[in-house]
């Protein structure tokens, strides 16, 4: 019984088309550096790049840049199909405050907008607006067009 009230609560979404908008929207953003990062698209390193880059670059164990890469790979996908939907922005929020804290605290807040900074030097305004779209997403749900809302009808 306890474990249908918890299921039921953690799928639940309103088939609004705010749950929607929130997590398409992330979701879509999201997409194109995950798969650069996965699969080597849109010029991305690929996985072994990806790897690299995080062992030695930035100095992450391989377990936790492999679980990155994972959070932010799945993550992707559940947001865009809206499954586990507030299990995915719990996810992508603990990813992105470990990007702020581990990566881009240390360039500031601004992103590299006019190329004054070295490359890989960017600041963390975007993932600020990242975290607030997981907090959204995780009070709203998936909403519509959602496989939680198809869940929990």
């Amino acid at each position: 019984m306890m474990y249908n009230v918890f299921t039921q609560q953690l799928f639940a979404t309103e088939h609004s088309w705010t749950g929607f908008i929130l997590r398409f929207t992330l979701g879509v953003v999201l997409f194109p550096h995950a798969a650069q990062k996965m699969f080597g698209w849109f010029n991305g390193p690929g996985l072994s790049g990806e790897m690299e880059h995080m062992t030695h670059a930035i100095g992450l164990s391989v377990p936790v840049a492999v679980l990155s890469i994972l959070v932010e790979c799945l993550g992707t996908l559940l947001l865009l199909t809206g499954f586990a939907t507030r299990i995915a922005a719990v996810g992508m929020f603990g990813l992105f405050v470990g990007m702020i804290v581990f990566v881009h605290f240390k360039s500031g807040y601004f992103m590299n907008w006019f190329g004054k900074m070295p490359a890989g030097h960017e600041g963390f305004e975007y993932h600020l607006l990242v975290l607030g779209l997981c907090i959204l997403i995780f009070m709203h749900g998936g909403g519509r067009y959602s496989i939680d809302g198809l869940l929990t009808r």
